[in-house]
C-alpha cells in the first residue's frame, strides 16, 4: 500500500484513466528503485537519472490498458528501464564506433521503448521468480529494489551484515536478469 492506502493495481487503474496524481504516487514509490536499476545498467549517475525520467515518461504513455500480472508495478517499470538503458548503451557504442571510424549497420540504433514494454507473460515470470525466492531474499528485494533502501539501511532493518545484503542483492539481480534475458 502507498501513502493514500492504494495498491499498485489501484494506482495503475487510476493512472490509466488519466489520474496524474495516482501516477505521481507510483512515480514517488518507484523512482528510486528505477534509478538504481538504471544506474546498475549504465554505471553513470547522470545517464541513470535521464533513463529513470524516460522510463516514467514511457510508462505514462503506456499505462492505459496495462493489467498488472502481480501486486507490484516494479517489474513493468524495470522492463521499460531495461529497454531505455539498452538504447543508451547502444548510443554510446555507436558513438565510440563512429569516433573509431567504423559503424556496424547490422544493429539498429535504438529500440522503440514504447513498443517493447513488458508483456503479461514476462511480468508473470518475474513475479513468479520473486515469489520463488527465500523469505530473506524477498525481503532484501523489497527493501533494496522496491523501497530503495541503501545496503546499510537494509542491513540494519534486517539485523544482518552489510555484506550479506550486498551479496544477496547481487544474486537476486543476476537471477532476475536471467528471467528478463529469456524474453529478449
Amino acid at each position: 500500500m502507498h501513502a493514500q492506502g492504494r495498491s499498485d493495481a489501484e494506482l495503475v487503474a487510476a493512472s490509466a484513466r488519466g489520474d496524474a496524481l495516482a501516477f505521481r504516487e507510483l512515480f514517488r514509490a518507484y523512482v528510486r528503485p528505477v534509478f538504481w536499476i538504471a544506474h546498475g545498467l549504465l554505471g553513470d549517475r547522470s545517464d541513470a537519472e535521464d533513463a529513470a525520467q524516460e522510463t516514467f515518461a514511457t510508462a505514462w504513455q503506456k499505462v492505459r490498458g496495462l493489467e498488472l500480472a502481480g501486486d507490484s508495478a516494479l517489474p513493468w517499470l524495470a522492463t521499460i528501464c531495461r529497454f531505455v538503458a539498452a538504447n543508451r548503451i547502444r548510443a554510446r557504442r555507436r558513438e565510440r564506433e563512429h569516433v573509431a571510424g567504423s559503424v556496424d549497420e547490422r544493429h539498429p540504433d535504438t529500440v522503440d521503448v514504447a513498443q517493447q514494454v513488458i508483456d503479461r507473460d514476462l511480468a508473470a515470470r518475474i513475479a513468479d521468480e520473486v515469489a520463488d525466492m527465500s523469505a530473506a531474499d524477498r525481503r532484501v528485494f523489497e527493501l533494496c529494489i522496491a523501497e530503495g533502501y541503501a545496503y546499510q539501511a537494509a542491513a540494519d532493518e534486517l539485523g544482518i551484515a552489510h555484506g550479506s545484503v550486498r551479496n544477496r542483492l547481487s544474486r537476486i539481480r543476476t537471477r532476475l536478469r536471467s528471467v528478463v534475458r529469456e524474453e529478449a
